[in-house]
């Protein structure tokens, strides 16, 4: 659909997806581009599209940010590339990954998987209603597996155990397909209790985090009270 793109921005993001562009023949170019692509931060993307002339197609790839950011250009389409991302690597890293599409009209939706295909993204289409929502699941998916692992991290090292332990339990946990082990999936109370008050004694800081993912891992304690 597209042989010509301009990809404005070069990040972690948009270098991974304009190397990738060039891997699969497309050519990028400054002037008169069948497509633009934006790839700048979110809060960029309105002031972005505002400079560029109407006429072809535009894009962005952010996983929140609704279409209206693009006004006032109605040939218009967003792709999020459901990956994290980061400038170590290259195209490889959106191999594998989903990519949310979302369009306002049948043909912008073609246009719109055809890009997502040609990134090597496996595209589902996402109403831009329901953008944010999505990228909330998102975040909590990528950016607070950070936040577990560091936390989980804190534990250890106080523990006097090395942090590093914890990334195979991460990788299997991931590869059973995410199923529920330990003492919250065993009914074990005594523990999840025992675990808050040593919590609340060496790393208190950490206490209301595990009070509340426990909470949400078990939201009705068979004893009917609040971990």
């Amino acid at each position: 659909m597209f042989t010509k793109v301009r990809v404005v921005g070069r990040g972690r993001v948009g270098s991974a997806v304009a190397a990738r562009l060039e891997q699969r023949g497309l050519t990028l170019v400054e002037e008169s581009p069948h497509l633009v692509l934006l790839c700048v931060p979110d809060s960029a993307i309105r002031d972005v599209a505002g400079t560029i002339a109407t006429g072809p197609w535009i894009a962005h790839v952010s996983g929140a940010t609704p279409l209206a950011a693009l006004d006032p250009h109605t040939r218009r389409f967003g792709v999020h590339p459901l990956q994290t991302f980061t400038r170590a690597r290259g195209p490889e890293q959106i191999d594998g990954a989903w990519g949310a599409v979302t369009a306002e009209t049948d043909e912008a939706q073609a246009h719109a998987i055809w890009v997502a295909d040609v990134l090597g993204l496996r595209p589902f289409v996402i109403a831009d209603a329901d953008r944010v929502l999505y990228h909330a699941g998102a975040v909590v998916a990528s950016n607070y597996l950070v936040t577990l692992y560091r936390s989980a991290s804190q534990l250890l090292s106080a523990a006097g155990a090395p942090p590093a332990a914890l990334v195979p339990l991460m990788q299997r946990t991931i590869e059973n397909g995410f199923e529920l082990t330990g003492p919250i999936a065993r009914g074990d109370r005594a523990t999840v209790e025992a675990h808050l008050k040593e919590i609340a004694r060496r790393v208190p800081e950490l206490e209301l985090m595990y009070r509340a993912l426990a909470s949400v891992t078990t939201p009705r304690p068979s004893s009917g009270q609040a971990l």
